[in-house]
């Protein structure tokens, strides 16, 4: 076959010819423009490595002995540049032993052709490794995109998931407010009546004693029987402690309210101070003393911050994540310690504890910043925190939607950042910033 009969290339290729003989440069260079090649040359490997980085080409056609800088030189030398490491480099050598050949394919070559050569030979491995390269190209290409819709895909999971899980605790909090909310008011409403009717019973019992000081055989027996001042003492007392508890469940009943923000529009300007002492206030089970470790201590570091327009119910959900991180993070730390520490030794300097630092910046942002004393994480486990269902807990402990969900809120719905930072044995921390405004 005549090389006029070969189909040109549909795209024109970029071809950087190295060869320190003009002769061999002029010849390949007028034939491959003949094929409708893009042609560069260059004379020497330091020439080669400027024209490689200054506009890519798709195909190096390499002379392997050259003055200064070999060829093999130049080869390692654009495999070690990300900018090139990719280029298909074929080389040209009179040479034709074995081992040059391997030492052409160890510096990063593909393909090893021997002069003199065939320009019909030349030309069909130009063509093949061409094809190759924008095969492996399209391949790349795909696997990013399919990189993208997996990414795209356990993300869209994600937020069902969070926007289920909302619904589903909304309607649990909007359920249970409602019936604690009844029993508590009726039960707050009657301790004062029957706290003054018991005081009105007491009294007129010391007055029946001060009007009739000798009472019948039967009422002595009685009083004998029953002390009456302790019993009029301790009424006070479970009154009192009455009223503490049902204001207690009330508490609890309006930090549930605020929590979830029932009945409120989703996005509106709020106090991010009152959302998050009612998580920490849910939470508050989990901060006290366990038999494994010491109660967390909460310290509030609160700037004065004004209203953040914000979608409430959401950030709510977000400090709940990162506290129960906190927590668990600091349970893992504290059990293995006890667990592990020699029979007395004295433990009590180490205190978990939980530090929440709000700030309002000169940039128009607010800063919230969750910092715990545990055990932090590699930057190995650090590097995956908010990828979905990423976690190190043992099966059945999470699911690994909790930071991937808080990073979606912040990040996505508030346009915010969610950074993370932690050390070896010093704890970690979760900063959150999101503008004052939500943007449109």
């Amino acid at each position: 076959m005549d090389l006029s009969d070969r189909p040109t290339p549909a795209k024109q290729a970029d071809i950087l010819i190295v060869d320190d003989t003009p002769e061999n440069i002029r010849f390949l260079s007028t034939l491959l423009l003949t094929k409708n090649y893009q042609v560069r040359k260059a004379l020497s490997g330091k020439m080669a490595l400027i024209a490689a980085q200054t506009a890519v080409p798709d195909l190096i056609l390499l002379d392997v002995n050259m003055p200064g800088m070999s060829g093999y030189e130049v080869c390692k030398a654009l495999k070690e540049n990300p900018q090139t490491a990719l280029v298909p480099i074929v080389f040209l050598s009179a040479l034709n032993d074995v081992t040059d050949k391997v030492k052409a394919f160890q510096a990063g070559g593909i393909d090893f052709i021997t002069k003199p050569f065939q320009f019909e030979e030349v030309l069909i491995r130009i063509q093949t490794h061409l094809q190759v390269q924008d095969l492996q190209s399209q391949l790349q290409l795909n696997n990013a995109q399919l990189q993208q819709a997996l990414d795209d895909l356990k993300s869209m999971q994600a937020q069902l998931i969070r926007k289920e899980k909302m619904m589903g605790l909304g309607q649990l909090v909007a359920g249970v407010c409602h019936e604690i909310n009844n029993p508590i008011s009726f039960i707050t409403g009657n301790l004062n009546p029957a706290r003054d009717y018991i005081q009105t019973l007491l009294d007129l019992v010391y007055a029946y004693q001060h009007e009739y000081p000798n009472p019948s055989p039967n009422i002595q027996t009685i009083l004998e029987t029953t002390d009456l001042d302790f019993i009029a003492a301790d009424l006070q007392n479970i009154v009192k402690s009455m009223r503490g508890g049902a204001s207690r469940i009330h508490k609890l009943v309006l930090a549930l309210r605020t929590f979830a923000r029932l009945g409120e529009s989703d996005v509106k300007a709020a106090d991010l101070h009152e959302g998050l002492d009612s998580t920490v206030l849910l939470l508050q089970n989990r901060l006290v003393k366990q038999p494994n470790r010491p109660a967390i201590e909460i310290v509030k570091e609160y700037s004065d911050l004004p209203l953040v327009t914000c979608y409430v119910s959401e950030l709510n959900q977000v400090f709940l994540n990162l506290l129960n991180n906190a927590i668990d993070a600091l349970d893992l730390k504290f059990s293995s310690c006890n667990s592990s520490s020699p029979a007395g030794l004295d433990h009590s300097n180490l205190l978990p504890a939980i530090r929440i630092c709000t700030e309002f910046t000169p940039d128009q942002t607010i800063r919230v910043a969750i910092k715990d004393n545990g055990s932090g994480v590699s930057d190995a486990i650090g590097a995956h925190v908010f990828e979905p269902f990423f976690t190190t807990k043992p099966i059945g402990k999470g699911m690994g939607l909790g930071l991937a969900i808080s990073h979606q809120i912040v990040v996505e719905t508030h346009r915010g950042n969610l950074s993370y930072f932690s050390k070896a044995d010093e704890g970690s921390a979760f900063l959150i910033e999101i503008p004052l405004t939500l943007p449109h």
